[in-house]
């Protein structure tokens, strides 16, 4: 445990100076040009900054390790662009030079437009109507983009690590190597989540689901984390699928007294009946809507706080007393957010164990209805 404490903590060294460089090229400008436009120059400042901080926030068809808005210089590396627009269109994102120049493939120009693919002239001239929206024809697009990549990945690592460990239960050998870290949280997922809200009699079946929710969130958040700048769980759309995901899974494992609770519920007037109705249905919505905002807002803030506490140094344009005090907050915000990246895990999965138990549990009328008499 200790060394994994410090690979952690290593971690978030590189995720603070990470983003720590990418803002350090403009408090050495703002002091070469003077104080005479030093007010106009922290306004700047302070654009530039939300405006790295919605980028990182937003997908993209890149990674970007640092850029220099100023000097034009970007480091970091393109994803393949896959769009269907008169046949089958595959490129590299460089060609966009971060969204710089219009690209031009087999004849049809494209342009990169507030983080989304528009078709274009050659001069990447751009219509818009009258609330200013981009009315410019899209193609259809499949791109590779950082999230998805990084779900990919994320895919590939669960395969690897669940493989190799199913393996060694296979061949009946103790686990050894990363397969000792896994068996624990195994155990401790189906020990403290599954049987506890579904019971021994059903849990087995959900084993499955519940472990690759578990650690697809949990590794996409410590990924998120890391110079590469992704916020994957952060993505509403992400958290949506998943969300949606646990409401498949529950509604289709739900027993005939799941649905005798919600359309014809035991024990109440006719008249509470009918009136009971839309509003068991809506909760079955409202559950799945629970668990995609709750995932959705913590790991959004996180990354937002980290990096409004970093950029701190260059608003207030004293890196000297502002700076350690910042770099302190930062690292003590990313210790914070390594129990999120967990706890949100945890809490997705205990939630969705707990609503599939809800609807794979069997009621007891009869011990309800002598219970009610007696009352």
């Amino acid at each position: 445990m200790q060394k994994g404490n410090i690979i952690k903590v290593l971690l978030f060294f590189a995720v603070a100076f990470n983003v720590l460089g990418v803002f350090a090229s403009n408090p050495q400008q703002h002091h070469e040009e003077g104080h005479a436009d030093q007010e106009s120059l922290r306004v700047d400042t302070k654009k530039e900054v939300k405006e790295y901080i919605n980028h990182h926030l937003q997908d993209s068809y890149d990674f970007t390790l640092y850029s220099d808005s100023k000097e034009g210089e970007h480091i970091g590396f393109p994803l393949p662009v896959i769009l269907i627009d008169d046949g089958l269109k595959v490129f590299l994102s460089s060609k966009f030079h971060h969204g710089e120049e219009v690209a031009e493939v087999d004849g049809n120009y494209y342009k990169l437009y507030h983080g989304r693919i528009y078709k274009t002239n050659a001069a990447g001239d751009m219509t818009y109507d009258e609330e200013h929206h981009p009315t410019n024809e899209k193609p259809l697009d499949f791109s590779i983009t950082k999230n998805v990549f990084t779900i990919l990945l994320t895919s590939i690592l669960l395969l690897l690590l669940f493989g190799g460990l199913a393996r060694h239960y296979r061949d009946k050998h103790i686990p050894t190597g990363l397969g000792r870290v896994l068996e624990p949280l195994v155990i401790y997922v189906r020990d403290e989540i599954a049987i506890p809200n579904i019971g021994k009699a059903k849990y087995r079946k959900f084993m499955g689901f519940l472990l690759t929710v578990f650690f697809f969130v949990w590794i996409l958040n410590l990924l998120g984390m890391t110079p590469l700048g992704v916020n994957v769980t952060g993505n509403i759309a992400i958290t949506a699928c998943l969300a949606l995901f646990t409401y498949i899974v529950t509604q289709f494992s739900g027993t005939k007294d799941y649905w005798k609770h919600i359309f014809w519920m035991p024990g109440v007037p006719v008249i509470m009946k009918i009136i009971l109705i839309p509003i068991e249905l809506l909760g079955t919505l409202t559950k799945p809507f629970a668990l995609m905002v709750r995932l959705f807002a913590n790991i959004t803030a996180g990354h937002v706080v980290i990096m409004s506490l970093i950029a701190l140094i260059f608003v207030t344009d004293n890196i000297v007393l502002d700076g350690p005090i910042s770099v302190l907050l930062t690292l003590f915000i990313s210790v914070i957010e390594l129990l999120v990246a967990f706890l949100q895990a945890y809490i997705f999965t205990m939630l969705s164990a707990l609503f599939i138990g809800l609807a794979v549990e069997e009621h007891d009328h009869e011990h309800h209805a002598e219970t009610n008499d007696i009352v």
